[in-house]
């Protein structure tokens, strides 16, 4: 994990330029190491931890809590190892039969709506845990961690707040209980994974 003391990322937190540069020296080796194993080369490895380093650096005033910093960061190197992967993987082109089978099953645009309505209508400590999770991806330990929780009280509230969604779909008429329904029960089921 970064070896940066809770002291010092308030402190660049609230501007001090110092800490901001002690900040970026120290994150630098974890970050690296991070990248190596999420990227698919090492030239897209630093790249990641350059975009990282950056956005630390213009972005570190809008972090809500210290407890975040980790997950926030280590967050922002996955993503830019994904965009650089996904750009060097739309350069080279796919077969007819393996583009299909890749491509994602159509999402009624009603589902859709249905689905954003009961995400909505979610009490708001389910709804932040299945966005989180299920919408911006993080892991259940960033989850806890940015929301200051267990593990076990994070995992919890997922799965409440998805039984909540299902039930609020199943009354909507998308699949009965039995699995039988107009549109396909697998197209809800990777909805809320």
């Amino acid at each position: 994990m970064i070896s940066a003391s809770a002291a010092l990322i308030e402190a660049a937190c609230a501007g001090d330029e110092r800490a901001l540069s002690q900040l970026l020296r120290a994150c630098q080796p974890d970050l690296r190491r991070f990248a190596r194993r999420t990227c698919s080369n090492s030239e897209d490895a630093e790249d990641a931890v350059q975009v990282a380093l950056w956005q630390l650096h213009r972005k570190i005033g809008t972090l809500g809590t210290v407890a975040a910093f980790a997950t926030w960061l280590f967050r922002i190197v996955e993503r830019e190892c994904y965009r650089i992967f996904k750009r060097s993987a739309a350069k080279a082109p796919l077969s007819a039969p393996l583009a299909e089978e890749l491509a994602a099953p159509h999402i009624p645009a009603d589902l859709r709506l249905d689905l954003t309505r009961a995400i909505a209508a979610l009490p708001e400590a389910y709804r932040v845990a299945l966005i989180l999770r299920d919408v911006e991806e993080l892991t259940a330990p960033e989850v806890a961690a940015s929301l200051g929780l267990s593990v076990q009280a994070v995992k919890s509230r997922l799965h409440r707040a998805r039984a909540m969604v299902r039930e609020s779909l199943m009354s909507g008429g998308y699949w009965d209980r039995d699995g039988e329904s107009g549109s396909d029960p697998r197209e809800v089921r990777t909805i809320g994974r």
